[in-house]
């Protein structure tokens, strides 16, 4: 599994340094790569997200679904400007694989909060046509869970307090893999 991550962040890396016209690093083929594959690519410097951008089903080849997204990540995320070739030595690269989302069943926000695994679940939350997802690492910024709750409705676009019968849960845990500090 640890040479799957190694390509995948492989993968990742070179999808976004070959829109700079830098060299790419060999990457290894593995059966994994093509099959059907959800990611998350996530960009930091200096541990400040610079990007992120992933897939919550698998629907296209894992090899290219970490491409898409690194390039996304990099190029496209609407919350920062597109990465720059100056930045690229200082830029960490981190790939999350996503297993399949299943539903989390409740009666309450109270007992949808109590079923909530802090560091192991990531969580989507869909409200109507609102739709939101926190990937297991954000428990490390919002430990506890009414906390993370809150925030992940203001990421849909509701408010902190926000609950109603249209709310829907679902959850998926991560293997993910950082390249080493720059």
């Amino acid at each position: 599994m640890a040479e799957l991550g190694t390509t995948l962040l492989t993968l990742a890396r070179n999808a976004i340094v070959v829109h700079f016209g830098q060299a790419q690093c060999p990457a290894d083929d593995c059966p994994e790569l093509h099959k059907p594959g959800a990611t998350f690519v996530t960009l930091t410097q200096h541990g400040n997200q610079r990007g992120c951008i992933g897939s919550l089903e698998a629907w296209r080849p894992l090899a290219q679904d970490v491409q898409e997204n690194a390039i996304a990540a990099a190029f496209r995320d609407p919350r920062f400007e597109p990465l720059t070739a100056d930045e690229l030595p200082i830029t960490r690269v981190e790939v999350s694989l996503l297993t399949p989302a299943e539903p989390i069943f409740f009666t309450s926000e109270a007992d949808a909060l109590a079923q909530l695994r802090p560091e192991i679940d990531g969580v989507i939350f869909t409200a109507g046509q609102r739709r939101s997802t926190f990937l297991p690492q954000v428990w490390e910024q919002l430990p506890g869970p009414a906390s993370f709750m809150a925030h992940l409705k203001q990421k849909a676009g509701l408010p902190a307090n926000y609950w109603g019968s249209d709310v829907r849960l679902e959850r998926y845990t991560v293997k993910k893999w950082k390249e080493a500090a720059p």
